[in-house]
């Protein structure tokens, strides 16, 4: 995962863990598509930050969790919850960094993932020209 450090979400308890993982589903799914290329680099990420810990099934229900509650809910108040489920900066920007990694997978970033990544940089707290620069550095 080059470019985002990952340090501070490395052995993150499950709630905040999950928080990560809803706020990379909130950006895979933010075109309405959960393309291939997302899927896979969605599982190497999560299988990477916690060290193979995270088996398939645990995985797919959080997945489940995420998308029901985005069913229900909406995205402002699924973001509002990742951000209290988040105390800590450097956890936010990651989770901003690998949504952003997530929605580059497929090779574009389209129009809905660009308005999702800055709301979700605005609902974690990141300025909004730190979300850009963080952009052009993960897409290079």
């Amino acid at each position: 995962m080059s470019g985002i450090d990952t340090s501070s979400v490395r052995g993150l308890p499950p709630p905040e863990l999950e928080a990560l993982i809803e706020v990379m589903y909130l950006a895979a799914a933010a075109d309405g598509e959960f393309a291939p290329e997302e899927r896979k680099q969605f599982e190497h990420t999560i299988e990477t930050l916690t060290d193979g810990r995270i088996r398939a099934a645990e995985l797919a229900g959080a997945l489940e969790r995420a998308k029901g509650a985005l069913e229900e809910a909406g995205r402002d108040a699924r973001l509002a919850a990742v951000r209290e489920r988040l105390p800590n900066a450097g956890a936010r920007k990651a989770a901003l960094a690998l949504a952003i990694q997530v929605t580059a997978a497929d090779g574009v970033i389209r129009t809905s993932e660009r308005e999702l990544i800055m709301d979700t940089a605005e609902a974690l707290e990141i300025d909004r020209d730190e979300a850009a620069d963080l952009v052009r550095e993960l897409t290079g």
